[in-house]
Formats: structure tokens, C-alpha cells, sequence
């Protein structure tokens, strides 16, 4: 198999155009259970310009849900991914953002309250940053005692993948910049998402392969949630967003700007699809064919109702699966009335009906009844796309690892004096 993967990797550099201007260019690389989307975006003043445009379809057995479980088929496909983006853009670059996804990644918002020995001490970046160190300690610990609880006792490695800071009290007080500050009790909430080290050395295998610089893995409903969310202009917003890919729905949870956590179960668009093979008793394919032709309203009349009928009772519990997520998200007053969906799977006109038409929701803290749409590309912060060709829900994921990628480009200030407050502490942050 070894032999296999060099020899295409020989292939992929062979058949990419040469780099030009690499240091200005970045990719996004969405490795999902249906397909490889790979989007090539131009760093300009103003954000990232999208510039080439590439998808790869994706066999059964490439993925098991959201991870990879073949990497020579998965380098595979991203080949052709990229090749069609990079014919597009005219351009190859190495530097590259790819995502993470599946039930065991665990992505969630822990607080910590110090208290102070010197409360009359201003406070300074070293201490700031010994705080938020302890903070992701403890986060660790917590996700790595949640994984050995569900793994049945069984120990895992895993690496954080994403830290973002959500707020800072200071004696109750809610600052932005803590630093000269005085008081004796610090209150640090942090988003942190951890990943088991054999999905992560997988994507890593699948960059070296393919001759990729990784600059950033990104937890993927952390990716849409920063696509959104952007800078400034957006810190205030509140959301609930749904990722809902071929294996796996990501859900993550935004308040005030901040992400509170991050969930994921594994039913997506492929469990659909299994549910109409089950019950009509047809291929696999056929059964895809079906799906697509109900969603797209291609699928003829006598068919309508049959079709239906297969993929009730795995909407029922997708939607089972949605309540369960949003239910552990209990460190919140309430839940965020605005639901934003993204992903392939949420092409399904009978998902956003049940979501938008039915009392789901009753059992759950929500002040008045949800608002449900989907995230369209233009919604996305600092991104804009050339190709004419990004423009619905299914590639805001892929969109989202580009704004990881120019956030991790921004953090990079030459000099420790440059910069925000925030933008030190994120720096800090930096995995």
C-alpha cells in the first residue's frame, strides 16, 4: 500500500501547475465522507479571495464517520480535488488548513475562577498567560476522561486542535483587555476542542503525501462557527450552527460571539441514503438517486410518498440526536434563537421542515421558536470567492478552514510588542 501512495504522490507533483506566489496563497481542504472539497484562496488586504475551486467524490469505505479510514484512497481523491482547483487558480501552493471531524472529536467551553494571591498587583501577559495554560490542562483532562468513558475504559491519545478565548471577569467585571488590571478573582472561560491522535495523524499522513504544508487542523464546527462569526462586526452574534455532512452532524453552539461548544453524533446525508436502500430494497446507488431526486424535486410523483416514508424514522432520530446535543448545552440561560445550517446532508427539504415546522424544540431552553436557514457563502467574514462557481450551503465548511487559515496568518505578528490584546492571547492559543 506504501508503495501505491509514493507512487501517486509522484503523480500529484508531476500534474500540478508550478507555484507561483506561494506565500500568498492558502488552501482549505474539506475531507468529507461524500466528497474532497478543496478551495484555493488568494490572501489579500481585505481577506482571502477565493481563486480555484475542486471537489472529489469519495467511495463508502474511504471514510467512517468524519475520520479516515483509507488514506491512499482518501490522498486519492484529494489529488483530484486539488488538481481542478489548481487548474482553476493557475497557481499551486502548499500551505494548507485542513478539517477534523467525527463523534470523537470533543470540542467544549471550560471556566476557571483564580483567585489571586496579590489582588493589588496589576495584572500582566505572563500571568494571563499561566492562566490560560491551567485552562487547557483541565479542559484535556476533562476530554480525555470523556473519551475513556465512552471507549468502554479504554485509554486514548489525543492533541488539542483548537483553543479560542470566550470571555475574561475580572471581580466580576467582564473585560477585553485584562492586562493593568487589578482584583483578586480572574474568571477565564475558554473554547477548547481535543481530537484522538490517530485521526490527526491521519490528516497528517494524508498532507505529507499529498506535499502539503499544514499551517492549521481545525475542528470543523469550529470552522463554520469562526466563518460566521469574523471579527468585530459579528462579536455579539448568537447562533446555533448545524453542519450536516455525509457521516457526521457537527453542531456548534455561538453566544455573545463566543463559542460555547461543539457537538458531534454520526448521522448525516449517508444514513439517509441507507435508510431508503433498507426500505425500498435497492442499490446503494439507486438509493442516493432517489434522496438527491426528492431534494432537487426531479424524484417522480408515484415515488414521492414511498421515499418519504424510508427516511422518516431516520429523520426521527437525527432529530433525537439534535435534542440530545442541545441539551448538554445547560451552562447557558438559554439557548440561541437563530439556526444556521450548512453541509450537504441539509439539502433534505423534510430536515429543515421538521426543524422549521415542528415543536422539537419544546423540551429545550428556547425562549421563543427557532428561525431556521441556511448559511449561504455570502455570509462568510473576509471571504469572497472569483470563481462564480461557491454559491450555496454545501462548501461554507470548507470556506470556514480558509478563515481558520487567515486567522493563523494574522496571528503571526513579527514582533511580541504588535498587536491586540486579544490577538496575543490567541496567539497563545496557537496549536
Amino acid at each position: 500500500m506504501l508503495d501505491k501512495i509514493h507512487n501517486l504522490k509522484d503523480k500529484v507533483l508531476s500534474a500540478r501547475p508550478a507555484k507561483k506566489d506561494d506565500s500568498q496563497y492558502l488552501v482549505g481542504l474539506d475531507i468529507g465522507t461524500e466528497f474532497v472539497k478543496a478551495l484555493i484562496g488568494k490572501v489579500t488586504e481585505d481577506g482571502i479571495q477565493i481563486v480555484g475551486v475542486g471537489r472529489a467524490h469519495q467511495e463508502l469505505n474511504d471514510m467512517q464517520a468524519g475520520a479516515i479510514s483509507d488514506i491512499s484512497a482518501v490522498v486519492n481523491n484529494c489529488d483530484s480535488a486539488l488538481s481542478q482547483a489548481e487548474a482553476q487558480a493557475g497557481v499551486s501552493t502548499k500551505s494548507a488548513v485542513l478539517g477534523i471531524a467525527g463523534e470523537l472529536v470533543k470540542g467544549t467551553t471550560t471556566t476557571v475562577h483564580c483567585n489571586r494571591k496579590h489582588a493589588d498587583k496589576e495584572l500582566d501577559i505572563e500571568e494571563v498567560e499561566q492562566i490560560i495554560s491551567l485552562v487547557q490542562e483541565r479542559a484535556k483532562t476533562r476530554a480525555k476522561d470523556q473519551l475513556v468513558w465512552e471507549l468502554g475504559g479504554k485509554d486514548v491519545e489525543i492533541r488539542l486542535v483548537n483553543s479560542a478565548l470566550v470571555n475574561i471577569e475580572i471581580d466580576g467585571y467582564p473585560v477585553t483587555n485584562p492586562v493593568g488590571f487589578k482584583g483578586r478573582e480572574v474568571v477565564v472561560q475558554l473554547y477548547t476542542a481535543f481530537a484522538p491522535m490517530i485521526h490527526i495523524g491521519a490528516l497528517e499522513r494524508t498532507a505529507k503525501e499529498l506535499d502539503l504544508e499544514l499551517i492549521a487542523v481545525a475542528a470543523e464546527p469550529f470552522a463554520v462557527s469562526r466563518s460566521v462569526i469574523g471579527d468585530d462586526a459579528n462579536a455579539s452574534m448568537s447562533a446555533i450552527l448545524m453542519d450536516v455532512g455525509g457521516g457526521t452532524t457537527d453542531i456548534a453552539v455561538v453566544n455573545d460571539g463566543g463559542v460555547q461548544g461543539t457537538k458531534m453524533f454520526g448521522i448525516g446525508g449517508r444514513a439517509y441514503t441507507k435508510s431508503i436502500e433498507r426500505e425500498m430494497s435497492v442499490s446503494f446507488l439507486q438509493a442516493e438517486e432517489l434522496k438527491l431526486g426528492l431534494s432537487n424535486h426531479k424524484l417522480a410523483e408515484s415515488k414521492v410518498k414511498s421515499v418519504e416514508a424510508a427516511l422518516k424514522k431516520t429523520l426521527d432520530v437525527w432529530t433525537s440526536g439534535v435534542e440530545l446535543a442541545l441539551a448538554e448545552f445547560d451552562q447557558l440561560d438559554h439557548l440561541p434563537r437563530r439556526i444556521l445550517l450548512c453541509g450537504g446532508g441539509s439539502s433534505l427539504d423534510m430536515l429543515m421542515h421538521r426543524l422549521e415546522s415542528s415543536d422539537w424544540y419544546s423540551e429545550l431552553p428556547f425562549t421563543r421558536k427557532p428561525v431556521v436557514q441556511h448559511i449561504k457563502p455570502s455570509h462568510v467574514v473576509g471571504i469572497s470567492d472569483k470563481t462564480g462557481t461557491v454559491t450555496d450551503h454545501t462548501m461554507i465548511t470548507a470556506m470556514g478552514l480558509l478563515r481558520v487559515g487567515l486567522d493563523t496568518i494574522q496571528q503571526d505578528v513579527p514582533n511580541a510588542n504588535d498587536g491586540t490584546i486579544r490577538q496575543k492571547i490567541d496567539k497563545m492559543l496557537r496549536v
